[in-house]
Formats: C-alpha cells, sequence, structure tokens
C-alpha cells in the first residue's frame, strides 16, 4: 500500500499543469481539457481520503462529480463546435468578438 502522500502529490502535480494549461494557453480545447484535468486531480484526492479514513463518501461524491462531468462534457464540447462554426477558429481571443 502506497502512503497518502504519493497520491496527494500527484493531485497537487495534476493539478497545477491544468491550471498553468488554463493560464497560458489560447485553444478551448487545451482549456477545456485542462479543467477537466483538475476535476479528476480533485477525485484523485477524494479518493485518497476515502481510502484512507475507510469510508465510501469521497468515493459516492466522486461518482457525482464524474456524472457532471460527463454533462460538462456534452455542453463544452456543442459550445466549442458551434463558436467554430461561426469563427473558424477556436481561439478564446476570437470569441470575445462573438456580441450581436
Amino acid at each position: 500500500m502506497l502512503p497518502i502522500q504519493y497520491f496527494l502529490g500527484l493531485s497537487i502535480i495534476l493539478f497545477t499543469i491544468g491550471t498553468l494549461g488554463v493560464l497560458i494557453r489560447r485553444n478551448a480545447i487545451i482549456i477545456f481539457m485542462s479543467v477537466e484535468l483538475m476535476l479528476n486531480s480533485a477525485n484523485l484526492a477524494f479518493v485518497a481520503f476515502s481510502h484512507m479514513h475507510q469510508v465510501l463518501n469521497g468515493q459516492v461524491f466522486v461518482f457525482f462529480t464524474m456524472a457532471v462531468a460527463a454533462a460538462e462534457v456534452g455542453v463544452g464540447l456543442a459550445l466549442i463546435v458551434s463558436i467554430f462554426k461561426a469563427k473558424q477558429s477556436i481561439n478564446i481571443d476570437d470569441i470575445n468578438n462573438l456580441r450581436g
């Protein structure tokens, strides 16, 4: 059995990579994947703490979080496709010009 620090360290690394992806990149799909990476790192921390304390509350919370994330993927990709149809680009800087 690995210590919880390994799982939390991996979770912190994944969350940091996701945060940098959101802050640095200008591509909507990359930003979307970075947000999903941040959600998965939080889920990893929930499961690690749930396993450490021998309760299922964290794992149940992860199940509902994954269900919401699946719905988010559907809505987010539909928005990205509609923006691409309108602008022929998925650059975040071009999305600001969609008024009117």
